[in-house]
């Protein structure tokens, strides 16, 4: 554990880039993980450009996520939700979900997830 902080700019790190049939148009950067000495959470930052989506998928952990701007239409068990900048989603474990930028421009949130997931 160290006992430095750690302050950086996010869209200085380096995107992951997916562009296929389960994800369109999404980059993704790990803000804080494993890497940088966290050990609880991992933090990324995904940005979906217009018209583009996240995987509908499902994981063993929990999301918590944070709309930094745009529109997104979120894919829950219930149905399509529509969340904006400020709105904040969390995702139990095992449940499915995508998101969808539904708006104009990039959507851009931040997700949370336990350190034990897989942050890449």
């Amino acid at each position: 554990m160290s006992d430095r902080i750690l302050i950086g700019k996010a869209h200085e790190v380096e995107p992951q880039l997916f562009d296929n049939e389960s994800a369109r148009k999404v980059s993704k950067r790990v803000l804080i993980g494993k890497a940088k000495g966290a050990e609880n959470f991992v933090m990324r930052l995904f940005t979906v450009g217009e018209g583009g989506h996240s995987p509908h998928h499902s994981h063993l952990w929990e999301h918590e996520v944070f709309i930094v701007s745009g529109e997104a239409t979120v894919v829950t068990n219930q149905g399509e939700v529509q969340a904006s900048a400020g709105s904040y989603v969390f995702v139990p474990s095992g449940v499915k979900h995508q998101f969808k930028n539904t708006g104009k421009g990039d959507l851009e949130f931040i997700c949370v997830i336990p350190s034990s997931a897989d942050e890449e």
